[in-house]
């Protein structure tokens, strides 16, 4: 009896057994950017280092979050976090706790006395690097790690910036910066404190450097023309905010008003309200227009603080001040009523944003400055050879995140101007959009909210507002994450493929298509919950 024609053929033999012809398309896997990692100025790998604390390891979670951002026990508590409104799991139930996770993660480096790797070899180049700020912290402790000397100059008595001098202590603990700026020294940065440059291309000339990386803050609070008496207090947010690491506590009184509707406005009628005083918010807008994050406006209110929208000051006198109440026209900007209210007024602080100490610049050859900022290229140098910039000092969005970013993006181009080469990002790849996931496979798991002081101490201390997660939230919190776009083993595309196709390399080394077998059914890409396949044309 004659046996079958396919079994009479030898394995690989006939096209018929190869399935594979049978396909116009076929998968192959890829990463895709996490929209996380895309959000964060500071350029963190955010989805790296979730992976590694969701598995407990958190000194590798800590070491793989410090690649990008030396700050995390600082940025876990005054990053506005964009990471977690761009992400995909917030349309899902809520987004991925990435901020919670991070500052865990920062406190537990401190807690542990985990420290920095030693730094490359020297490479015999010395930048100097102006400012202690976000930008200038992390500038420095990028070229250390690349081997070069750093020096950082600072005006100011205390190393921070306007992390110490504009953001209050119950944000963010002056411990828990000390910490993170000793660390950085400790790789071998040195630091000069009341240390003013007065010109840039003398310092970088008698200091010997080959570089210079400017990151001078915006300290310099802004002022506007209010007709007022000789007894009338004025003052700025920026001294008051900066008065209070000082012994002398600025004097304001009881009735306090603060003239703005921005973040800082916000943090000096909370400093206020703790100094036991009654502060008022004034502000020429309605809240949804106001540049201070809702949330700050929220906890402001819950304190306790008052603030009178659409409202602007007209005239200050002893004990008082004239508002002019404002309404909306036609096109939604604020216009005068010609109505007018009097409040009682001890004093004044304007919070109507900073500008930065120039003066260190005059006479560079190069250099432009426009609206009250350097401009620089796209590699973070100005119009002077050598001389890099970042920070408030340049065009940019000013929070501590963004400078941390121009910090690390400006050691890597100072890194290779150093060495007559360019510096190129690596490409980006596409975007892990929450469409090309299968969340099916993801269970519901809401959010762990952050405890938060009760409101009482909040009102009568300086302690901390927001408290952190403990290990089992914060393992919880990172083990929320979707892994978008990239392979995390689930094995689904192993267990669907009606082809048996798909090949396990081993733990860690993910998995490969037999293209021999695949047929191209496209089972694998509808099943994988992060979206880490895709279908491509074959070419015919």
């Amino acid at each position: 009896m004659e046996k079958p024609f396919a079994i009479t053929l030898k394995p690989g033999s006939s096209l018929t057994n190869l399935t594979g012809t049978w396909r116009t398309s076929r998968p192959e896997y890829l990463d895709r950017l996490p929209p996380c990692n895309n959000a964060c100025p500071a350029g963190e790998n955010i989805q790296g280092w979730l992976f590694h604390a969701e598995s407990g390891d958190y000194e590798q979670a800590w070491r793989a979050l410090v690649e990008n951002n030396p700050l995390p026990a600082v940025m876990g508590r005054v990053c506005y976090h964009p990471c977690e409104s761009a992400c995909n799991r917030s349309q899902l139930d809520e987004a991925v706790g990435i901020n919670s996770v991070e500052r865990f993660l920062g406190d537990e480096a401190i807690k542990r006395g985990w420290k920095f790797d030693a730094p490359a070899t020297s490479t015999g180049k010395k930048i100097l690097v102006v400012g202690a700020g976000p930008s200038g912290l992390s500038a420095a402790y990028h070229l250390a790690r690349m081997g070069h000397r750093v020096e950082i100059h600072e005006a100011g008595p205390l190393a921070g910036g306007m992390m110490r001098f504009g953001i209050p202590k119950y944000r963010l603990p002056r411990e828990v910066l000390d910490a993170e700026v000793q660390r950085i020294l400790d790789m071998g940065v040195v630091l000069k404190l009341n240390t003013k440059i007065e010109n840039i291309e003398a310092s970088l000339r008698d200091g010997g450097f080959d570089a210079a990386f400017l990151a001078v803050g915006a300290h310099i609070g802004k002022r506007t023309y209010i007709p007022a008496g000789d007894a009338t207090k004025i003052v700025d947010a920026v001294s008051v905010l900066r008065s209070m690491e000082n012994e002398d506590k600025p004097m304001l009184g009881r009735r306090v008003v603060v003239y703005g509707g921005g973040n800082t406005a916000v943090d000096v009628a909370r400093t206020v309200k703790r100094m036991g005083g009654e502060p008022i918010i004034v502000y020429r807008r309605t809240r949804d227009k106001a540049p201070a994050h809702d949330f700050e406006i929220e906890e402001a209110l819950q304190e306790g603080v008052m603030i009178k929208w659409l409202s602007t000051i007209k005239q200050a006198g002893e004990g008082e001040i004239m508002v002019e109440k404002m309404a909306l026209d036609e096109a939604g900007y604020p216009q005068p009523t010609g109505e007018f209210e009097t409040l009682a007024a001890d004093s004044v602080v304007l919070a109507l944003g900073q500008d930065v100490d120039l003066s260190l610049l005059e006479g560079v050859a190069g250099l432009e400055v426009k609206n009250g900022v350097v401009q620089v290229g796209t590699n973070m140098m100005t119009g002077h050879p050598g001389i890099f910039a970042g920070g408030d000092m340049v065009p940019s969005e000013r929070t501590v995140t963004v400078a941390v970013g121009h910090g690390k993006k400006a050691a890597r181009h100072i890194d290779a101007w150093l060495r007559g080469e360019t510096y190129a990002p690596p490409p980006k790849h596409e975007l892990a959009e929450f469409g090309k996931l299968n969340t099916w496979y993801y269970s519901d798991a809401h959010k762990t909210v952050r405890p938060m002081l009760d409101i009482l101490r909040r009102k009568t201390s300086f302690d901390e507002v927001q408290g952190g997660l403990d290990e089992s939230n914060a393992l919880f919190e990172a083990r929320r994450c979707l892994s978008c776009g990239n392979c995390f083993e689930c094995d689904n595309c192993y267990g669907v493929c009606p082809d048996n196709a798909v090949i396990k390399l081993g733990p860690g080394k993910r998995f490969q298509f037999n293209y021999d077998y695949c047929k191209g059914c496209g089972l694998c890409v509808a099943e994988c919950p992060c979206g880490a396949i895709k279908m491509v044309a074959e070419d015919i």
